[in-house]
């Protein structure tokens, strides 16, 4: 298997990076990644689909793209995704958004419902109106400090992340190895892009055929989040990862990749 292949696009006045995984099966796979993630981070749950072509960036200020002068809403961000795949030259794709990437999916969908074919949410919510995670991780997420700093993103994964991070901490070893920290402005607009925004009134709208993803052991995003979520979606299946933590995605990756690619194959509707 090839690895994914990186370079620079210039979109809307600011070059983003850009990873394309070369694929022969099915739409390709647009992948919306968590707050302050860059794209390495997604690279196992990439390879666990080595036939599947996928396209992940760098949101401004995170990874090694560019900061943009001014912050986005999730509506800016949306359309600066949807010129990405209009200079990829991709028609329409699947989208899978991760915790904050999974708002900006949402948002993806409802703005460009030809575009996005099949969605998958993963460990994440309606936006300002949710169930909120565990004061303790919460407060922990508030700044980049796990992505500047090993030492304590070693010591605080357990209670950010919970799940398989706190039952085996020697596992964010190598998820640490893959951090580029993010600007620190450009973690504060993907706060801003998120403030206030929530889906709970036009989630009814959303007619895309729709994975909805959750760890049992989320102290971030609850799990009761994505049962919302899936009582909203006309057409979904609600599929909660035993023992999961909000990194269930990266982490528990024999157990989702398989969901996630039956899901994606699949043609029939859900329900009616």
């Amino acid at each position: 298997m090839s690895k994914p292949h990186v370079e620079f696009i210039e979109v809307d006045g600011v070059n983003l990076r850009v990873a394309t995984q070369k694929g022969r099966i099915g739409l390709p796979l647009l992948i919306f990644n968590g707050i302050g993630a860059n794209l390495e981070l997604c690279f196992p749950f990439m390879e666990a689909l080595p036939d599947k072509e996928i396209v992940i960036f760098d949101v401004p200020g995170v990874g090694r793209s560019e900061m943009s002068w001014r912050p986005r809403r999730f509506s800016g961000l949306a359309r600066l995704a949807n010129k990405l795949l209009d200079r990829l030259g991709y028609q329409q794709v699947d989208v899978i958004g991760v915790s904050w990437g999974g708002a900006l999916a949402q948002q993806f969908a409802r703005q460009y419902p030809q575009r996005c074919r099949r969605l998958v949410l993963a460990a994440t919510s309606p936006g300002a109106i949710m169930v909120p995670g565990r004061p303790s991780a919460l407060s922990k997420m508030m700044t980049p400090r796990r992505y500047l700093s090993p030492t304590y993103m070693q010591q605080a994964a357990g209670d950010i992340y919970g799940g398989e991070a706190r039952r085996d901490p020697k596992i964010m070893s190598a998820h640490t190895a893959r951090i580029i920290a993010p600007q620190f402005m450009g973690y504060i607009y993907q706060l801003i892009a998120g403030m206030g925004w929530t889906s709970i009134h036009w989630l009814h709208k959303i007619r895309q055929p729709t994975l909805v993803m959750a760890g049992s052991e989320d102290p971030l995003v609850p799990p009761v989040n994505a049962r919302i979520i899936s009582m909203l979606i006309p057409n979904n299946r609600l599929h909660i990862v035993p023992g999961g933590g909000h990194l269930f995605m990266l982490h528990s990756i024999d157990k989702v990749a398989p969901v996630v690619r039956e899901f994606l194959d699949s043609g029939t509707p859900l329900k009616v």
